[in-house]
């Protein structure tokens, strides 16, 4: 049996999918699972023993280089590859957990011959199915994909979120920690201030203000992750009175996961490595405002979430005037539910 997975992005939304893989391939234990993935999260599956195969999509820059003479040769080239690896496989089932137009025509250029996905039809994806189930968002992203599995009949067991690290890996994630000033095994509480929305940054000088509580305090010290691309780590930095760690954009996810499994908690936005510290059971500490925690927040048990309830919110909005819910949550609100959780782990 011959299976294709569609889940292209983003890092979170591959993390909520890990536990329908784990499900399907104990449904189908000798089956050939592929999974079609886009390059910025392909790191979180290559090598995982559940796959047979991983196909990268480069979508985004193949697009970019398209408008470009000189690279455009080598795009078109690329994305031939790109499809034909799509179509040497007669595929007897394709699951599109994306549901969105993108996934929908991978669905139909793969000729799969039993195409699941949901009733939803956004951006008219369930056009390519022939086997569509309710979407039902009033539940998590992580338990809603499950749905697909239920299903296909597959037997109910506790979500197994597995993210194949290596030693590699460990031993880079320590070598950072040390060369950072880190003593092997000395604690420190991660922090991940990004998010792509703009609605869901809380304050720059709110974090600055909790993390210099965190060191001064506390005596733990911070340490920063994610992207740097905004170089919003180092103006945080820049607020504080404390020193702090900056390990923005030196770590591939797999790294990034492992600097997660050495902290006693992350602090963070809605955002990729919030879902990334769960899946390898470290608590968070996650700020929300104009997303919902009951659809995406951090999945199981020990986390905290930190929210204003407000008429508005959720509204799902990536442009906001005053941005309230995340305005409103104080350096004060974060700080306790960091001491109780560290007072927790001691």
């Amino acid at each position: 049996m011959n299976i294709l997975i569609v889940k292209l992005s983003a890092i979170g939304d591959v993390i909520h999918t890990l536990p329908s893989l784990a499900a399907l391939r104990k449904l189908y234990p000798e089956a050939h699972i592929t999974w079609v993935i886009e390059e910025a999260s392909a790191d979180l599956i290559t090598g995982h023993p559940h796959l047979d195969r991983v196909i990268v999509s480069r979508r985004k820059r193949w697009l970019r280089e398209l408008r470009d003479p000189q690279k455009a040769g080598q795009a078109l080239k690329e994305i031939k590859e790109f499809l034909k690896s799509l179509r040497d496989r007669p595929y007897d089932l394709v699951i599109d957990f994306h549901g969105l137009f993108k996934s929908a025509l991978i669905v139909l250029i793969s000729g799969g011959r039993r195409k699941l996905g949901y009733d939803s039809m956004q951006e008219l994806s369930g056009l390519f199915l022939n086997e569509r189930i309710p979407e039902d968002m009033g539940k998590h992203a992580v338990d809603r994909y499950l749905d697909l599995l239920r299903y296909l009949k597959a037997p109910e067991t506790l979500p197994e979120f597995f993210i194949p690290i290596s030693e590699e890996n460990k031993k880079r994630a320590e070598e950072l920690l040390e060369k950072s000033g880190l003593d092997r095994g000395e604690r420190f509480v991660a922090v991940s201030p990004i998010a792509l929305w703009e609605t869901k940054l809380w304050e720059d000088e709110k974090f600055a203000r909790l993390c210099d509580r965190i060191t001064g305090e506390l005596g733990v010290k911070v340490v920063f992750t994610g992207s740097e691309k905004e170089g919003m780590n180092k103006l945080i930095q820049s607020l504080m009175t404390k020193p702090s760690i900056n390990l923005g954009g030196m770590t591939t996810l797999r790294d990034l996961a492992c600097i997660y499994r050495l902290s006693s908690l992350l602090i963070t936005t809605d955002s990729g490595p919030m879902h990334i510290a769960t899946a390898v059971g470290t608590p968070v500490i996650a700020l929300f405002g104009p997303t919902s925690p009951l659809r995406t927040g951090p999945y199981g048990e020990g986390n905290v979430v930190i929210r204003k309830e407000m008429d508005c919110s959720p509204c799902f909005l990536k442009k906001c005037e005053s941005r309230r819910c995340m305005k409103d949550i104080s350096v004060d609100d974060v700080f306790e539910a960091v001491k109780a959780m560290l007072d927790r782990k001691t």
